[in-house]
């Protein structure tokens, strides 16, 4: 009797672990996610372990996850599927490594969109709007990457969006222009569009 029973629950298991990992919308149910109105986003909100994805891929490894220089990744608790977070909460489509890093190796809750369309290429795009460490009851709005970019570019203070003010974007534009095709043929556009 016990071996038809376990067999049972281990088909059962099997099949929604499988069920979770080939449908995105297996994590739709509570989840809070306000729409970005983009092609194939899907609320979804699960359990997943804060990893560098470097280290998860290639088993090249730091300490503290790169403190912020590298991509960092959800590992989902329900299917040890790889979720790929590049953005967060803000609407300059900011990566979501700031508001991650603090959770380096920890279980957190994570609630936001997945991007899910295997013809565009978009599978397990996450773009986190909330975080908190998994059983606490405060959400933390993922929102910090323009306060710690203000934090480590002290010198470019002032008015506007950030990347007009970043010290690399403005040495790229210095190097190769703002069409990136050099600065001489930078200015030979300059004249056809300002005519």
């Amino acid at each position: 009797m016990l071996k038809p029973i376990l067999t049972a629950a281990l088909c059962l298991s099997t099949t929604a672990a499988f069920a979770q990992e080939n449908d995105p919308w297996a994590f739709e149910e509570g989840s809070e996610a306000k729409s970005w109105n983009l092609f194939a986003e899907i609320p979804a909100t699960f359990e997943a372990t804060v990893v560098d994805l470097l280290c998860e891929v290639a088993g090249n490894c730091v300490d503290n996850c790169g403190d912020g220089r590298r991509q960092l990744g959800l590992l989902r608790s329900a299917d040890d599927m790889l979720i790929y977070p590049n953005k967060n909460a803000q609407s300059s489509f900011n990566g979501a490594t700031a508001d991650l890093l603090p959770y380096c190796g920890q279980v957190v809750e994570v609630d936001g969109l997945i991007l899910d369309d295997p013809d565009l290429g978009a599978t397990n795009i996450y773009l986190l709007q909330t975080i908190r460490v998994a059983g606490e009851t405060e959400w933390q709005k993922a929102n910090q990457w323009t306060k710690v970019w203000a934090e480590n570019h002290p010198e470019a203070e002032g008015k506007g969006p950030w990347f007009r003010r970043d010290p690399r974007v403005l040495a790229e534009i210095a190097r190769e222009g703002y069409f990136g095709l050099g600065l001489e043929k930078d200015e030979e556009i300059k004249d056809v569009i300002f005519e």
